[in-house]
Formats: C-alpha cells, sequence, structure tokens
C-alpha cells in the first residue's frame, strides 16, 4: 500500500491550511503551534505563509527557505490516526 501524497495545499488564513491528499482525504491542518518558533519565524515575514507549495522533491508540505511539515502527521491529524500506527499498518500492508 503506498502512502498517499499531498494533491494540493492552500493557506486559508494565517497558520491554516487546507489539504487535499490523492487519496482524496482533505481537511484542514492548524499550524499555529509552531508560528513564531525557530526557523517557522519565515512565516511572519514577506507574506511567506501564504507562498505554501509542494515541493516537489519531496512531496512535503513547503515554503520559501527550505521550511517544510511532514505530510504524513498531517495526513494522520486529519484522519484522527496515531501516526505510529499508521505506519506499521500501511508497511504491513505492503508485505
Amino acid at each position: 500500500m503506498e502512502l498517499p501524497k499531498v494533491k494540493s495545499v492552500t493557506a486559508v488564513r494565517n497558520y491554516l491550511l487546507h489539504i487535499v491528499f490523492t487519496d482524496n482525504t482533505k481537511g484542514d491542518y492548524d499550524v499555529s503551534d509552531l508560528a513564531g518558533k525557530g526557523v517557522f519565524k519565515a512565516w511572519d515575514t514577506h507574506d511567506n505563509f501564504n507562498k505554501v507549495f509542494i515541493n516537489p522533491e519531496s512531496g512535503t508540505i513547503s515554503w520559501p527557505g527550505e521550511l517544510d511539515i511532514d505530510s504524513i502527521n498531517v495526513y494522520c491529524a486529519i484522519n484522527n490516526l496515531d501516526v505510529d500506527s499508521y505506519l506499521r499498518q500501511t508497511y504491513h500492508a505492503a508485505y
């Protein structure tokens, strides 16, 4: 079983993303807990948060300056799934 990939991502407002995955899972994901911390301070300059995109090489949700968040964690949060259990189940089903 292949892990779903990010199909589209849009900044709805500051620190809220709307994400659609290749398996048609969709939902909003709040990243406000990261805002203003470490490298994510860059979101607050030059309207960077709204410049969100899908990194073509890694498939991650990304921003200018090589900022990204893990799409599997986002997928699991939207689906209310435990990440470790989901990965064990997904990889076990693949073998």
